[in-house]
């Protein structure tokens, strides 16, 4: 089967092009191809983002200071961030602000808390135990990016679900902003200093994750970077491929990378909403990702006209505009709401609206999404700030295998094997008989040794 050009480029109207997959049916396959996506990916930056980490594992603080120079128009003799500058930024935060960050923190608590999960313990049979035992990590790097907009929000998306879970060692890691003296944002340590985070650093892109990953040892320039076992949180492309270039030396959440929504919606759904949170996320970063996907061509025009309104009375106007005219944005036409989640799932948004009649069930039967915000009243911005849901969420179509950040992200679990004397002789034959069936005989003996008279 052939795409049309339509299908393959869409058709450029008032800056969001148009992807129509009416008339035809489409193979989950087919369907990937043909979701919109960033022409930017992790594989352009791989080449660079390892000579980065290469050179923060070889010359350690040293590098970082250089990298900071030069991406940041930084200089600085050590990121690790001074606690009276934690303790200031807390002090001069707005009141408006520190209420808004409590308040999110107090929910965030409440749904992490009870996402714990419980230890499991099975009697196989008589004297015979197995255990499931979940464990913290035992360290944590926590990245919140920086750049083009500030994200105190994301320091309690990654800290409270750590807490939770019972991690005893937190590092949290932000840009160095050059018109704050060389630290992260205030507002980002003001937020660290609420969650009781006291090891922060001014470091940014691929370069902090590598002092993470791998460490830094202790030199002139100051005392050590103990390296973590995981290393979570959202950032741009070279944040996320540094991720994926650390990935098994060190756990991570996901490759959260620019960010992303998709609205579902039918002919009943309100233009402004849905135009509205389209334009919330593209705010985010030129390269962010905001997709319609409607049976309905109507739904469509009237959103693309609020979008005419809209757009030019936001902030970041131009921002936006690019945003929502790139390659990675687009209104999806299909023929059905049954088609239209079929595309949800073969783009697996990291942000899921869904504006449909009898929305909870249609949020049902979609199987890829970071997370799915149902009904008018459910906007992504909720899940950003105070719905007490976690925003760090995979992007890209990664939803398809990876979940958004979770306590579990930072827990492990250990089985515990616990047999007894008659126990393992019960068993005994069939391990000798599997053993000697996969040639390893040593395996059976180890058995039979302990019941040879």
């Amino acid at each position: 089967m052939t795409f049309s050009a339509a299908e393959q480029t869409g058709q450029p109207f008032a800056s969001l092009r148009t992807i129509d997959l009416r008339g035809r049916t489409h193979t989950p396959a087919q369907l990937k191809a043909v979701m919109p996506r960033a022409e930017t990916t992790t594989d352009v930056a791989s080449d660079a983002v390892a000579a980065i980490i290469a050179d923060v594992r070889s010359r350690g603080f040293a590098a970082l200071s250089e990298l900071a120079e030069k991406f940041d128009g930084v200089r600085q003799d050590h990121p690790r961030v001074p606690r009276r500058a934690l303790i200031e930024a807390l002090e001069n935060l707005d009141p408006a602000v520190r209420s808004g960050l409590e308040e999110s923190i107090r929910r965030a608590r409440m749904f992490a808390a009870a996402q714990r999960p419980a230890d499991v313990e099975v009697d196989i049979a008589d004297g015979a135990k197995v255990t499931h035992r979940w464990v913290p990590v035992n360290r944590v790097g926590l990245y919140v990016p920086g750049g083009l907009a500030v994200y105190p929000s994301s320091v309690v998306m990654n800290v409270v679900p750590a807490q939770a879970a019972g991690v005893a060692s937190l590092a949290l890691t932000s840009p160095p902003q050059k018109e704050f003296g060389g630290l992260p944002h205030p507002t980002i340590l003001a937020a660290a200093e609420l969650l009781g985070i006291e090891e922060v650093y001014a470091m940014g892109g691929a370069q902090a994750i590598a002092a993470l990953a791998y460490g830094i040892e202790e030199s002139e320039a100051g005392p050590a970077l103990e390296p973590v076992d995981v290393v979570t949180g959202p950032g741009n492309v070279f944040v996320a491929t540094a991720k994926r270039l650390v990935k098994g030396v060190v756990g991570i959440d996901a490759e959260a990378g620019p960010t992303e929504i998709a609205v579902l919606a039918d002919a009943a759904a309100e233009p402004k909403f849905v135009a509205a949170d389209l334009i919330s996320q593209a705010e985010h970063d030129p390269n962010a990702a905001s997709v319609l996907v409607t049976d309905s061509p109507e739904l469509a025009e009237a959103v693309r006209t609020e979008l005419d309104v809209q757009v030019p009375a936001t902030k970041h106007t131009e921002r936006v505009r690019t945003a929502l005219a790139g390659a990675q944005s687009a209104v999806v036409l299909v023929d059905s709401l049954a088609d239209g989640i079929a595309v949800c799932n073969a783009y697996g948004a990291e942000h899921l609206e869904i504006h449909t009649a009898d929305a909870n069930a249609v949020a049902g039967r979609v199987t890829n999404a970071g997370a799915i915000f149902v009904g008018s009243y459910s906007p992504v911005s909720l899940g950003d700030y105070c719905s007490g849901s976690n925003h760090v969420l995979p992007t890209a179509g990664t939803s398809a295998f990876s979940s958004g950040l979770n306590v579990t992200t930072f827990m492990r679990a250990i089985q515990v094997i616990d047999y007894g004397r008659n126990a393992l002789e019960e068993v005994s034959g069939h391990v000798v008989a599997l053993s000697r069936a996969e040639d390893l005989p040593a395996h059976g003996d180890a058995v039979s040794i302990r019941f040879a008279e």
